[in-house]
């Protein structure tokens, strides 16, 4: 294996058999992962994962740079296509729809929304415009109509503006609504993201990384939003994050990945005490601080891999 985490190539990995945790919730599946493989040329990014997310709940998946956290995500939302496994979606009321294969565009008309490591603003536009982005993008109104100023297009114009205004006030962004994004403090940033994210009406959001760059009042009330978003607005979040403070405060179970493969599965409290799981990514308690595998939770080994900031994943 590979110093980044990845399977080297021509290298023979079997996935360890992870039994489901005894804290898993017998509930709706919204997303079901089952045996994912996603390469590059030779490398294994993710091998034979399979993971189930269930309707409501708050799923955090962790591990060390390189694991293969940020490749799940862009399967999930069609940026990769995997080579083996399944990946199904369940919107409510609805039939269950496979989402290889589906252009992002489409995977977010079926209800999935999602940030990124890095700011990715329209840094010329107001902090209410970019979240109008949001909520404008499942209006029906055609360029015609809307040019026309037809009723039809005046209505969903008047309504996707309450929307913006509802989003920012939920993200504790209203006083800022007329200024530039890019003039917001780097932790406003992050909420804006979630903001405009909210505005495609998600049932599902997934947050890559959303603490990153913040100091410990916006991981405070980044931790808050997120359980408003869960409990407030209904929606499943599905979690990668690093600050394992913020991680246990939110999850109900965490998911870790290492090698690109899930080497533990459960609730918080249980993956803090396995063993695993502690030498892998947290770290144990009588290891020297600053080495890999320092005792502090909130300090993941420095590694650059796949999917993350310095890295060259593809």
């Amino acid at each position: 294996m590979t110093e980044t985490g990845l399977i080297a190539p021509g290298a023979s990995s079997p996935a360890p058999v992870v039994p489901v945790a005894a804290g898993a919730p017998e509930g709706d599946v919204l997303f079901d992962v089952d045996h994912v493989t996603l390469r590059f040329g030779g490398v294994v990014s993710l091998n034979d994962v399979s993971l189930r997310l269930y309707r409501g709940e708050i799923l955090s998946v962790i591990g060390p740079n390189g694991a293969g956290k940020t490749s799940l995500f862009n399967c999930l939302t069609g940026v990769y296509r995997p080579q083996q496994g399944s990946i199904t979606f369940r919107p409510k009321g609805a039939q269950a729809v496979g989402v290889i294969g589906r252009k992002p565009y489409k995977v977010n008309r079926l209800g999935v929304a999602r940030t990124f490591q890095t700011s990715r603003m329209f840094s010329a536009l107001t902090t209410f415009e970019n979240v109008k982005i949001g909520a404008e993008s499942k209006q029906r109104t055609g360029p015609a109509a809307a040019m026309l100023r037809l009723p039809r297009a005046r209505r969903e114009e008047h309504e996707s503006d309450l929307k913006t205004l509802e989003l920012l006030k939920f993200v504790g962004l209203s006083r800022r609504a007329n200024e530039l994004s890019s003039s917001l403090p780097y932790g406003e940033r992050r909420r804006l993201e979630i903001a405009r994210a909210l505005g495609t009406g998600p049932e599902v959001l997934l947050l890559d990384e959303p603490a990153a760059g913040t100091n410990p009042a916006e991981k405070l009330d980044l931790a808050e939003l997120i359980r408003k978003v869960n409990t407030e607005l209904g929606v499943t979040v599905l979690l990668i994050e690093h600050d394992m403070k913020l991680v246990m405060s939110v999850a109900r179970r965490i998911v870790v990945l290492n090698f690109g493969q899930v080497i533990a599965e459960g609730p918080p409290a249980d993956i803090q005490r396995d063993p695993v799981v502690i030498s892998a990514y947290l770290g144990s308690p009588d290891e020297s601080h600053g080495q890999q595998g320092s005792g502090e939770a909130g300090t993941p080994p420095a590694q650059t891999g796949p999917g993350q900031p310095g890295s060259s994943e593809p």
